[in-house]
């Protein structure tokens, strides 16, 4: 892999509301132009949860830079050209995928859902803090993988790990 042009990055949820539209945020700020990251739903909700407002802005967008699409957009011609795959949801991850053009490097960084936290305003807010958390190490931890030195085998074996072992990793700290 090189490093010549930005990596894409696919984030994929059942709804495409709430974690994905967080990975994608969190991913095109921490990637500072070496990631151009993407987020979609198999079942897309058709709108981004307000709760996600005070991430995507504290990353330094708009709620309205998101929407709630598809996964099939970018199994269809003329779509991006997709380098890495993640799940972050456990329903997603176990679906048929669409047949991803290019074999994408793929990993499951499964995510509790914060849209489905009941209860007060503060809450939901903290799920949602929390979610923002654990994706963010996630993403931290590959951004710091060495892409250009790992072969194919070692990349995935790493890219799995992440999703397996972030938050042991995280919480002896």
């Amino acid at each position: 892999m090189t490093m010549d042009t930005p990596f894409n990055v696919l984030f994929l949820c059942t709804g495409n509301s709430a974690r994905s539209v967080i990975a994608e945020a969190l991913m095109n700020k921490e990637g500072a132009g070496r990631f151009k990251a993407y987020s979609a739903g198999s079942m897309p909700t058709g709108r981004v949860n307000p709760h996600v407002r005070p991430i995507v802005e504290s990353c330094g967008f708009q709620l309205t830079d998101f929407r709630s699409k598809s996964w099939e957009e970018f199994a269809k011609p003329g779509a991006p050209a997709l380098d890495f795959i993640f799940t972050v949801c456990d329903n997603a991850a176990g679906e048929v995928c669409p047949i991803w053009p290019g074999q994408p490097m793929t990993a499951h960084w499964g995510v509790p859902d914060p849209a489905a936290v009941e209860g007060s305003e503060a809450q939901i807010g903290a799920a949602f803090a929390e979610a923002a958390r654990l994706l963010g190490n996630r993403i931290r931890l590959f951004l710091n993988l060495p892409l250009a030195s790992l072969d194919r085998m070692s990349l995935q074996a790493r890219l799995r790990e992440i999703g397996e072992r972030a938050d042991q990793a995280s919480s002896a700290q």
